[in-house]
């Protein structure tokens, strides 16, 4: 497979924004589960629901949810750039790597955010079981996406950084 011309390194970049979106949807389908099982009971909801459809609860923790969302997904949108301008050998490369070490700050704490799992945070400082027994037996995981995506990227770089030089070998052939 090596050798094939094949663009893995730009498959690998391009599935860190695709993990992100991914992360973000399926926090949207929990929230909104959460929020079914805490409007559920009439008796009980004295509350209002937000013209979105969402509670106080399910507003709050989708905005946690979407930002950290947005800044791991500029982060990821960022390495993809990266990644193609490494391909192509341009000046700078020095920079572009440097950059892309210190971008790994805030796509590490938009996991460690997901991590803490902002639904069943926001769930128990809102003190709502409803809401956190209505949330899927798989929302806790989604936060793995991001480091999915995060792992991807890191591999799609290195290999978009050091494929130029492999070219140039096999251009200039053994010693």
């Amino acid at each position: 497979m090596a050798g094939s011309g094949r663009p893995g390194w730009a498959v690998l970049l391009a599935l860190g924004p695709i993990m992100v979106a991914a992360y973000a949807g399926a926090g949207r389908v929990a929230i909104e589960a959460g929020v079914r099982a805490q409007i559920g009971d009439p008796a009980t909801w004295t509350g209002l629901v937000h013209p979105s459809g969402l509670t106080t609860l399910g507003v709050d923790t989708w905005r946690l949810t979407w930002w950290t969302a947005l800044v791991v997904g500029l982060v990821s949108v960022l390495y993809t750039v990266f990644g193609v301008l490494l391909r192509r050998g341009s000046r700078g490369r020095a920079l572009i790597l440097v950059m892309s070490g210190v971008l790994i700050v805030p796509y590490a704490l938009g996991f460690g955010v997901a991590l803490f799992n902002p639904p069943v945070m926001m769930g128990n400082f809102y003190d709502s079981p409803e809401f956190l027994s209505g949330l899927p037996g798989w929302q806790p995981y989604t936060a793995w996406l991001l480091l999915a995506g995060g792992l991807c990227q890191a591999v799609g770089l290195v290999r978009a950084a050091t494929r130029r030089r492999r070219d140039a070998a096999a251009v200039s052939g053994p010693d």
